[in-house]
């Protein structure tokens, strides 16, 4: 047998605590074996891991984790994604990272062999779920077709990690992912945005950062639309050169203005409002482009026409891919935007459930709320 590297500091125990969801909205705390980390794996002690809206929805409604082919009810599944630790143990042949490395992660790893993620398109996986019983390709998304980060330690493919420099903190590394998200929106529109309008709307996490990452890109100007003034200063310090509370100001009208009837280049839309995308189409000028990094709840009407009409580019992105967290890591390490400020709430891993309260119903204005896991950095 291949035996599997360690130092001594480290003294991994055989069992962890984690968090386990059993009816929707039902967590409860139990002892689960720690998993064992296999070729191009590393086990992590988790230090912190951030709520993100997507767990909410996956705790309440089940999508879009897929587990053991169906929903994730009541399978002794761990969900939580946004996660950050130390690695304690290498799998066979790993010589990326050392025993000790703080580390940020990504969702989704992939399978490796299916058309998209030999493409590169690996949270597009066309194995997506298929990581059971006698179907297992290959494939894992921790949080969402393995267990996640809610719990004391994970296994995470060494293609999901990105190193953290040892002057970020354990709170701040757990945004890496969401900054990551933000970065790989502006990719898929096309990346080279320097010198053009860059629309945000939404002020949620993602939209936080993607204000941050659209400044660092040199994107000028950066707008912020939004319905909570607190949150659009929170976005003026982040790099936006104009807000729009659009309770007080007609969204397209004052992207409009702004751009002295030009229209913008991009919007990265991370409201979910559901005519979030034909008041996006609106923003623009004729050949700009959309991206899409939220959902609304239902179905909605969209006018194609207009899209069609004036030659607008719609995209839609799943999670961080093409590396994207690297980039954003690189963005915070060099402290081109303070990602700091949308930490706003932090609980211990007993108190997961009261963490998950206080980020469904924004209590406090809660933007993004951390649960602790060790005492570490």
């Amino acid at each position: 047998m291949t035996t599997v590297n360690t130092e001594k500091e480290f003294v991994i125990p055989e069992k962890m605590k984690a968090w386990v969801l059993g009816n929707p909205n039902e967590l409860s705390m139990i002892e689960k074996p720690i998993p064992q980390p296999g070729a191009a794996e590393v086990l992590m002690r988790i230090d912190a891991i951030a709520v993100c809206a997507t767990d909410l929805e996956i705790i309440s409604h089940g999508l879009p984790a897929l587990i053991q082919g169906g929903d994730p009810f009541n399978k002794n599944f761990t969900p939580g994604h946004e996660y950050m630790g130390t690695v304690v143990k290498l799998g066979p042949g790993v010589d990326e990272f050392n025993i000790g490395d703080r580390v940020a992660v990504e969702i989704h790893a992939g399978c490796g062999r299916c058309e998209r993620c030999r493409e590169g398109m690996y949270t597009a996986c066309l194995n997506y779920g298929m990581n059971y019983g006698d179907r297992n390709k290959g494939h894992r998304a921790n949080g969402f077709t393995t267990d996640g980060g809610f719990c004391e330690y994970a296994v995470n493919n060494i293609n999901t990690l990105v190193h953290v420099p040892d002057d970020m903190s354990d709170e701040e590394a757990t945004l890496i992912v969401t900054a990551g998200t933000a970065m790989y929106g502006l990719d898929v529109m096309g990346g080279l945005i320097a010198g053009q309008t860059v629309v945000v709307t939404g002020p949620g996490p993602i939209g936080l950062m993607g204000v941050g990452v659209a400044k660092a890109l040199g994107a000028d100007p950066v707008i912020l639309t939004g319905t909570r003034d607190a949150r659009l200063e929170m976005g003026k310090k982040l790099g936006a050169d104009h807000i729009v509370n659009v309770n007080k100001e007609d969204a397209v009208e004052a992207i409009k203005r702004i751009t002295r009837g030009k229209g913008a280049h991009y919007v990265l839309e991370c409201s979910g409002a559901p005519n979030a995308l034909n008041e996006a189409a609106k923003m623009l000028n004729r050949g700009g482009r959309i991206c899409l990094a939220a959902f609304p709840q239902k179905p909605v009407p969209v006018d194609v026409a207009y899209l069609v009409r004036n030659n607008i580019y719609v995209f839609g992105i799943r999670g961080e891919g093409k590396s994207a967290t690297h980039r954003a890591a690189a963005f915070m390490k060099q402290k081109r935007f303070d990602a700091k400020l949308i930490h706003t709430h932090t609980f211990p891993l007993t108190e997961v459930p009261t963490a998950i309260k206080y980020a469904r119903e924004r209590i406090d204005d809660a933007i993004k709320v951390v649960v602790k896991i060790t005492g570490a950095k």
